[in-house]
C-alpha cells in the first residue's frame, strides 16, 4: 500500500470519529437542556389524555341513553298523531259558534208576561170571551233538545262542485246549529200555556200548534222559513244553497202547509 493512500484512509477514519463525537455531544446537550420542565410537560399531557378519555366515555354513555330512548319517543309521536287526528275530526263536526237557544218570540213572551198577568187580575171574575183551545200534551221535563246532525267533510266532498259551490264545512254546520235553535223555540212555544204568552205571541202559538198536529210534522222538530233570521243561516243565496245541500244529504225535509213552508229536521239515513 502506498504511504499516501494509508494517510488518506486514516484521515477519513479520524474525520468520521470526530463527526460521531459531535453528534453524541449534541444529543447529550439536548437531553440535559430542560430536565425539570420535560417531566412537568409529560405529566400535563397524561392528565389531559385522561380527561379526554373521561369525556369520550361520558359521550358514549349519553349516546347509549339516547338510542334507548328512541323507541319510547316513536311511541309518543304515534300517540300524539292519533290524538291530533281525533281532535281534527271532532273540530270538523263542530260549528264555529254556539248561539244561545233563546228565540226572539220567547224573549218577547217574557217581556209581556207581567202585562198579561195584570190584565188577568183586572178581568178576574168576568166571563171568558173565548175558550182556550186544548194545547198538545206538555213536554216531559228533561226532554232532549233538537238533534244536531252535523255533516262530515266526506259528505261535503261527495257533493258535486256545482252544488257545493263556496260552502265550507264550518258554514253548513253553523247553519245546522241555527236550525236546531229555531226548532227548539217552536217546541217551547207549543208547550207554553196561554197565561205565559202575550196576545200576539198566542196567535202565533196557535198557528204553530196547528202545524205541529199535521200528519207529516207531528212528533218532529220543525221550523218555518220565516223563522230563518241568522246569525249563520239567512234567506240569501248562501242560505238557500245550504238548505239545498242539507236536503240532498237528508238532514232536512220540507212540506208546505197553507202559506207556510215548513222545514223538518230529519235523521240522516
Amino acid at each position: 500500500m502506498d504511504v499516501k493512500e494509508a494517510g488518506s484512509s486514516l484521515d477519513s477514519i479520524i474525520s468520521s470519529f470526530n463527526t460521531r463525537i459531535t453528534e453524541l455531544q449534541e444529543l447529550v446537550i439536548g437531553r440535559n437542556m430542560y430536565p425539570a420542565s420535560s417531566i412537568t410537560d409529560l405529566t400535563a399531557v397524561d392528565a389531559s389524555l385522561k380527561a379526554m378519555e373521561l369525556q369520550v366515555q361520558a359521550i358514549k354513555d349519553r349516546l347509549r341513553d339516547e338510542i334507548e330512548a328512541i323507541p319510547k319517543a316513536k311511541k309518543l309521536i304515534d300517540a300524539s298523531l292519533r290524538q291530533q287526528k281525533k281532535l281534527q275530526s271532532m273540530y270538523s263536526y263542530a260549528p264555529s259558534n254556539f248561539p244561545d237557544r233563546v228565540a226572539p218570540s220567547n224573549l218577547e213572551s217574557s217581556k209581556s208576561l207581567m202585562s198579561e198577568t195584570s190584565k188577568q187580575c183586572t178581568n178576574f171574575g168576568s166571563e171568558k170571551l173565548e175558550e182556550e183551545p186544548a194545547a198538545p200534551p206538555k213536554e216531559k221535563k228533561g226532554r232532549a233538545p233538537p238533534p244536531l246532525w252535523f255533516i262530515t267533510i266526506d259528505e261535503l266532498d261527495s257533493l258535486s262542485s256545482y252544488m257545493r259551490g263556496r260552502l265550507t264545512l264550518e258554514k253548513v254546520n253553523a247553519a245546522i246549529n241555527d236550525m236546531a235553535t229555531y226548532a227548539e223555540a217552536n217546541a217551547q212555544l207549543i208547550a207554553a200555556p196561554k197565561k205565559k204568552l202575550a196576545e200576539n205571541v198566542w196567535e202565533r202559538a196557535l198557528e204553530i200548534r196547528d202545524i205541529a198536529m199535521t200528519g207529516g210534522v207531528k212528533g218532529k222538530y220543525f221550523f218555518l222559513e220565516t223563522d230563518i233570521k241568522g246569525p249563520a243561516l239567512k234567506l240569501d243565496n248562501t242560505g238557500r244553497a245550504i238548505l239545498t245541500v242539507l236536503r240532498h244529504l237528508g238532514r232536512i225535509s220540507e212540506i208546505r202547509i197553507g202559506h207556510h213552508r215548513v222545514i223538518i229536521l230529519s235523521k240522516p239515513q
